[in-house]
């Protein structure tokens, strides 16, 4: 089967252009919180299980040490996080939040109802199309690695 090379046919630039669109969407709700979508993907990984290592946090969100230090360092400036060495092996440095960081969740529990609204999907239709673009990162990350 052959393939065009059309902009319009290719599911990559539909899936760019849509991650730019959502971005746009989060944008000012991040901006009420002063924190940037990369922050509050940490902030969020942070409040579902706080006192994790950088490297589990880097392995939940898909991001090498080398792109997540910057960021955790900005949060660390913030007020929002703590970065420890672990007593126990000083190779791992483990990321608690602040009082101030978990107050910050208080504010971001309306940002997911913003984005549903936003798509003009309910609920159950987001749901699905999330699990269809995990699947579909799934799919891509195996065939990656395989090669």
């Amino acid at each position: 089967m052959k393939h065009e090379l059309k902009l319009d046919t290719f599911l990559c630039f539909a899936l760019y252009t849509a991650n730019h669109a959502m971005n746009r969407v989060y944008k000012p709700l991040l901006e009420a919180l002063d924190i940037t979508y990369p922050q509050f993907l940490v902030l969020v990984t942070l409040w579902e299980e706080d006192e994790q290592t950088v490297g589990s946090i880097g392995e939940k969100l898909f991001l090498e040490s080398s792109t997540l230090t910057p960021i955790l360092k900005r949060l660390e400036a913030a007020g929002y996080i703590r970065r420890e060495r672990n007593r126990h092996d000083e190779r791992q440095v483990i990321i608690r939040l602040t009082d101030q960081g978990r107050a910050q969740k208080a504010k971001a529990e309306a940002i997911p109802g913003h984005i549903v609204t936003a798509t003009g999907c309910s609920s159950d239709e987001v749901q699905r199309l999330r699990q269809e673009i995990s699947d579909l990162r799934d799919a891509l990350n195996e065939k990656s690695h395989a090669a």
